[in-house]
């Protein structure tokens, strides 16, 4: 049930998961539906398996002279939507740094509808690692709700039950590489509790807005236990998805997950020294 305010949330991954939709030149920001075209709809690519090593991500349409490639795709890290026109399109994984005429270890097409939203992620065990694509339904919860779903990407928990503390459940035994369906929930800051029969358990902290859409995502720390990371998909039914990031906090959430920190580090240090040049070029007061 929703909680009176407590500590924030610590952000956990950002950089990864924007700088992915960056890499692509093309990421979906916050819109109404009348910027959306109505021949577009929206891809975002995922890693959810604990035990695969980071991959290389190809996406290319049938009259595309080149795939769009995002390099070294680690565990966790999931990326903006990227707008599309409708069509179908292929999305392959490489080991990260193979040659792109190497086969994939994986293909999978995934046919884009306008108006539509998908999640194309890598699923599973290494071992039998496969790619799934997930039909995001993003439409708007009813007046004075949120909407959410539990991704379950963690395998040292491989059925998991996701409630609030002393109330509601949100998901029952979510298995290992499942995604359950979006649930209406009252919106706020809830206190979740994360277990199962085997494996950690842990406690997250996440605030729901009215009429956003959420993906609540499960996965293993890297130094032990679950973290879990809060995406909001879209906000106020528009048909354009925000592709934003609020992250939750888990019981190890310190360790994150994610990618590209010297890429990060390099956009930071690009947007300091704009701001020094933008103070530089205003005029001083009482020059002529």
């Amino acid at each position: 049930m929703p909680l009176p305010l407590l500590r924030p949330c610590r952000l956990l991954a950002v950089a990864g998961a924007l700088l992915l939709g960056a890499a692509s030149g093309v990421v979906a920001g916050p819109g109404p539906a009348a910027a959306a075209p109505a021949t577009v709809g929206y891809v975002r690519l995922a890693h959810l398996s604990p035990d695969t090593p980071a991959v290389d991500v190809y996406l290319s349409a049938p009259d595309a002279d080149q795939p769009r490639r995002f390099p070294a795709v680690a565990y966790g890290v999931v990326s903006q939507y990227l707008p599309l026109p409708a069509g179908r399109y292929a999305v392959a994984m490489r080991t990260a740094g193979a040659p792109a005429d190497q086969p994939p270890v994986l293909t999978t097409e995934v046919s884009v509808t306008a108006g539509r939203a998908y999640t194309v992620a890598g699923v599973g065990r290494h071992a039998d690692l496969g790619l799934r694509v997930l039909t995001d339904d993003l439409s708007a919860p009813a007046a004075g709700r949120a909407k959410v779903r539990v991704v379950q990407a963690s395998v040292r928990t491989p059925v998991l039950d996701v409630a609030a503390a002393d109330g509601p459940a949100i998901a029952d035994a979510v298995r290992f590489a499942t995604t359950t369906d979006y649930r209406e929930v009252e919106p706020g800051r809830w206190r979740l509790r994360l277990a199962g029969a085997n494996g950690p358990s842990t406690q997250a902290e996440v605030t729901l807005a009215r009429g956003a859409v959420y993906s609540l995502l499960v996965l293993d720390a890297e130094r032990g236990g679950l973290v879990t990371e809060l995406r909001e998909d879209a906000r106020g039914g528009s048909r354009a998805p925000t592709g934003g990031v609020e992250t939750g906090a888990g019981g190890s959430a310190g360790a994150g997950v994610g990618a590209y920190p010297m890429i990060a580090g390099g956009l930071l240090a690009a947007a300091v020294v704009a701001g020094v040049l933008l103070v530089r070029r205003r005029p001083r007061a009482g020059r002529g």
